[in-house]
């Protein structure tokens, strides 16, 4: 089954700016977009769009501008807020807020609790996260794909002081995700920052790293700030139809064998390994040499993810080694909405197959809130907000 698919080829990199100039570039009305972003509940702030060229190619440069009295006084918690608090449509809410949430969990990592935001706290950074997910969900784009993200190099400067480029929030972003990356080498070794944290923290949360093959009906670029003389500093968007493939992906398998650990220990195991990114992570009991009862753990992960959850395995456990074995698995696609509930907001796990939507699953932590809020029993509420998730869905 076909469906419309995006395809972001980042040339010269990527930022919030450059993915807004791509989808522009591609045919997204200025109009459109502009009333998309007037829904958020705070004003100070403008979006432009222009042509320009970087080296031969023609592409857009959008432009976000902003009241000086804005600059940097902003939280992603403020974000999240505004984002909520918004007349956008519950997908766009759900997948900004999925955005920010990722930007803000990497910043932590970087820099602590109570890190005070910078260059992330104008108002650039919610423009850029809004206005790029309204945007997809205009153009009617239903699957994103990426190439590997380029790195620069060097050293540059922001508000807070000299920073490594890619800058470290960056760096966590693709950590985090597992993203694909292209080591600096060649021109991206002179070009500097490449891709912003806004940038990597949009692509590595809406867009996959295996493109399947596409038919290309609309073609876009967006321009970054620079002209560079080493690179064409433009992101590529193509959108076209590509054949339904989440049905299809590599995955890659973990193994090895424990045969001297608590229970206490091998659960901080599998809250870690899951933290960090393993897409499931279980235990099955066994037998070892001398008759000693042990168990396999077993974790399944992006391809990307491999050495960071071995490294994990190795230092949190006693096993010597971790057995690693390439996979493909059939995959149905999915995503967390929030739902508007007879008992209140909830998230709901959205399974598709061919696009067709094939099952619901309500978030267990919010059922629990709303469990014992409301002292139902747990099972009540999940009835109750699995049957107001599928109306609010328009499905059976």
């Amino acid at each position: 089954m076909a469906l419309k698919a995006g395809y972001l080829h980042c040339i010269g990199g990527a930022s919030g700016d450059m993915l807004l100039g791509a989808l522009l570039d591609a045919g997204l009305p200025l109009d459109d977009l502009r009333a998309e972003l007037a829904k958020l509940p705070v004003g100070g702030f403008s979006l432009d769009a222009t042509a320009a060229h970087r080296g031969v190619i023609r592409g857009t440069l959008a432009t976000v501008s902003h009241e000086r009295h804005a600059v940097g006084s902003y939280t992603i918690r403020d974000f999240v807020g505004m984002v909520e608090g918004s007349a956008l449509s519950a997908t766009v809410k759900d997948r900004a807020r999925r955005v920010l949430e990722r930007l803000e969990e990497a910043e932590t990592r970087v820099h602590g609790e109570g890190h005070v935001l910078h260059e992330l706290g104008d108002l650039d950074t919610i423009v850029d996260v809004v206005g790029v997910v309204a945007g997809l969900s205009l153009l009617g784009i239903e699957k994103l794909y990426s190439s590997p993200l380029p790195c620069g190099w060097g050293v540059i400067l922001s508000r807070k002081g000299p920073l490594p480029s890619p800058a470290p929030a960056t760096m966590q972003l693709i950590h985090m995700s597992g993203a694909k990356v292209v080591p600096p080498r060649g021109p991206y070794l002179t070009a500097g920052e490449l891709v912003t944290p806004t940038g990597a923290a949009l692509i590595t949360t809406l867009a996959e790293f295996d493109a399947p093959p596409m038919r290309v009906e609309r073609l876009g670029y967006g321009a970054g700030s620079r002209d560079s003389e080493e690179i064409p500093n433009v992101l590529a968007l193509w959108v076209g139809e590509a054949e339904e493939t989440g049905s299809r992906a590599q995955v890659s398998l973990l193994e090895t064998n424990i045969d001297d650990s608590t229970p206490e220990l091998l659960g901080h195991v599998q809250e870690l390994l899951m933290g960090r990114g393993a897409l499931d992570a279980w235990f099955t009991p066994i037998q070892m040499k001398k008759n000693r009862p042990a168990v396999t753990l077993s974790v399944i992960c992006r391809p990307g993810m491999e050495p960071a959850l071995a490294g994990a395995i190795l230092e949190e456990t006693s096993t010597l080694g971790v057995r690693v074995h390439s996979l493909t698995r059939y995959e149905a696609d999915r995503e967390v909405i929030v739902a508007n509930t007879s008992l209140g907001q909830a998230g709901v796990k959205v399974k598709r197959v061919d696009g067709r939507i094939a099952g619901l699953s309500p978030e267990f932590e919010d059922c629990r809130v709303i469990a014992l809020r409301e002292g139902l029993p747990l099972q009540e509420v999940y009835r109750r907000v699995e049957r107001d998730a599928r109306t609010e869905l328009g499905i059976e």
